[in-house]
């Protein structure tokens, strides 16, 4: 069995010859593996499943500066026109909001969003994820952060949350202009031949949502809804990822009824993975399961072992699962915990 038909039989609810798994890590984390193995090739060191394809960057940046007058010197401004301010560690920035100042819908027409339908953006797409499938692997296409946190990132959470109550035309304009955005890079994805979208937006806290589910309901899922409609329209057997930390089970439901097919990433420290697939499996995969707030950073390699052997025993129980830890790896998860998931996958998988 290929990489790419391991992955795509395991989320689509069929038992494949064993359980696919991702790692993503922190640059601190990179570095540590770097010096135990010799390597510069996570991905290929660990057997994933997968490579991410995206859009390219852009040439050349828009001129924010109108809307950070007073901007440290050490800052750095994204396509979007985030301001990054360097924190204590070198994957945590400060983020200042563009558009947290604005009062009226010509405010937002004017503001130079990035242009992701420039031809060199994407048109090295179908030759990148042709030469994936013939290696075998599984193309993924990143496209999270989707529609609500690129919204609140560039006006600002509070200011955003209040525009969804009391400054509707606000709200829908921002929503309206980011959602047509994902939704051509979506169908480029689709027209490339991704096997796999990843969209998604934290949408919940450690023990409730962000907003009330009649909210998300009325803001984001019908906007969720017509990016997935028209890209399965193009390719119709792609699988819909998609992503939210946190508590979200008021929402799983609407999510299957719009096509998401599989849940990442599933953190055990807010929902029960193995009550979500006795709930949801006949209808929906997993993709993570492996708390980094508990077992990855604190427990014991044997206790690693346990918790990957349950998941999948249970959540990967005739397929269904990729098992992954449910955020990127941070420096203090030690190595010998990033081995013993590995290995534990390998020794339990099959």
């Amino acid at each position: 069995m290929t990489p790419r038909e391991r992955i795509l039989m395991a989320l689509n609810r069929r038992k494949p010859d064993r359980v696919p798994l991702e790692i993503k890590m922190t640059p601190g984390t990179f570095e540590t593996f770097k010096e135990k193995t010799g390597s510069t090739d996570f991905r290929s060191y660990f057997n994933m499943d997968f490579r991410e394809v995206e859009f390219n960057e852009p040439h050349k940046i828009s001129d924010f500066s109108r809307y950070f007058p007073d901007l440290p010197a050490e800052a750095t401004i994204t396509e979007w026109g985030i301001a990054r301010v360097p924190g204590s560690m070198p994957n945590y920035h400060k983020k200042i909001s563009p558009l947290s100042k604005i009062t009226s819908i010509k405010e937002i027409e004017e503001y130079p969003f990035p242009d992701f339908k420039a031809n060199y953006r994407h048109q090295h797409l179908e030759k990148e994820i042709e030469g994936y499938h013939k290696s075998g692997l599984a193309a993924v296409a990143f496209l999270e952060m989707t529609i609500f946190e690129r919204a609140w990132r560039i006006r600002g959470i509070e200011n955003f949350m209040m525009d969804m109550i009391s400054n509707q035309d606000i709200a829908t304009a921002i929503l309206d202009k980011i959602t047509e955005m994902s939704l051509f890079m979506a169908l480029r994805f689709a027209e490339s031949n991704v096997d796999i979208i990843k969209l998604g937006d934290d949408i919940g806290t450690q023990e409730a949502m962000i907003m009330h589910p009649n909210m998300w309901r009325k803001w984001l899922k019908p906007r969720l809804a017509k990016v997935i409609r028209v890209t399965k329209k193009i390719k119709p057997e792609i699988l819909i990822y998609y992503h939210s930390d946190g508590f979200i089970e008021p929402v799983i439901p609407d999510l299957i009824e719009i096509g998401v097919d599989v849940l990442n990433p599933v953190q055990p420290e807010c929902m029960n993975p193995v009550k979500l697939k006795k709930e949801y499996g006949n209808r929906l995969s997993f993709w993570g399961t492996i708390g980094t707030q508990t077992t990855m950073p604190f427990g014991t390699p044997d206790e690693v072992r346990e918790v990957v052997k349950h998941m999948i025993e249970t959540v990967g129980r005739g397929g269904g699962l990729l098992i992954a830890p449910t955020h990127v790896l941070e420096p203090d998860v030690p190595w010998e915990n990033i081995l013993a998931f590995v290995e534990s996958v390998n020794d339990y998988g099959y």
